[in-house]
């Protein structure tokens, strides 16, 4: 089955398609990797970027789903994939620590951004992230959330509290998406909102529109929004079927400094979508 249908089906049927319609090397000749990565990473064509210089090195064909990355944590969990590309650290840790994944390492790192109308008017702009959600909440202002337990939505979540304000639920300013992070930014587009994206999709989200798109940046920089992606091996430990020789050949190819450096090359509109950072001790501010 072919990468490039696997994954645009709906999660349930990705997840059939990726157990049952391909084969497992060991009834296949070709190499089959299975990774369940976030939407950022398929959304902004980085893996589609990578899956041939991958190829080319390794002779592993790529089969990814693109889901929230507490859903790909799940997908690790059931055995239904070999490898997590994702970016929700204190969910990976639980991971870690419960036995479902092993050697985590760091791979690249953007940042968060608020983005919302050009017209701002919530006058958010410039303002630190903190006092940026309480202006939306006092204000009342649209809010599209992603609603998916995905890493952008956890870190939505902490925003919220580290600001000292109650996690919105019901309000009728807060739009709960449910749905992966280019679709959201639709949902606030069409409701003139505010949301948070990280800041490789918003760069694919501004070139779609030519540069000039409804919904631009308004709240960026600070520690607080640094973004890290890690890839983790699953556990084969716990999971029998999971490929662990070709999962941390992918591992440790994506962490070579080869492959970091296109990571690095890898641009839309002449704008670096990630930094690769693997073997760094320390995240710096994008």
């Amino acid at each position: 089955m072919k990468k490039s249908v696997i994954k645009t089906l709906v999660p349930a049927l990705v997840i059939l398609a990726l157990v049952c319609l391909a084969p497992r090397p060991s009834m296949a000749t070709e190499k089959r990797l299975f990774l369940a990565t976030t939407t950022s990473t398929d959304n902004t064509g980085l893996l589609d970027y990578l899956e041939s210089i991958l190829l080319r090195d390794t002779g592993i064909h790529l089969l990814w789903v693109s889901v929230g990355t507490g859903k790909a944590l799940e997908l690790g969990r059931n055995c239904d994939v070999d490898v997590l590309l994702v970016h929700d650290p204190e969910a990976e840790e639980t991971f870690i620590a419960q036995g479902y994944g092993i050697n985590r390492r760091r791979v690249m790192y953007n940042d968060f951004v608020l983005i919302g109308p050009v017209e701002d008017p919530a006058r958010v702009a410039g303002k630190p992230i903190e006092d940026a959600l309480e202006l939306l909440a006092s204000r009342g202002a649209a809010f599209a959330s992603r609603g998916d337990n995905s890493g952008t939505h956890m870190k939505e979540l902490f925003l919220w509290r580290h600001a000292g304000l109650p996690v919105p639920e019901m309000q009728s300013w807060y739009i709960q998406a449910g749905q992966g992070m280019l679709a959201t930014i639709q949902v606030a587009q069409e409701r003139d909102a505010y949301t948070l994206t990280d800041r490789g999709t918003f760069i694919k989200y501004e070139d779609n529109w030519n540069g000039d798109p409804p919904l631009v940046i308004l709240v960026q920089g600070g520690d607080i929004l640094v973004n890290q992606y890690s890839v983790i091996t699953i556990n084969p430990e716990r999971c029998e079927t999971a490929q662990y020789e070709l999962a941390e050949q992918f591992s440790h190819w994506i962490v070579s400094p080869s492959v970091q450096s296109a990571i690095g090359e890898y641009r839309l509109r002449e704008k670096g979508l990630f930094i690769p950072n693997a073997g760094s001790d320390e995240n710096k501010q994008p």
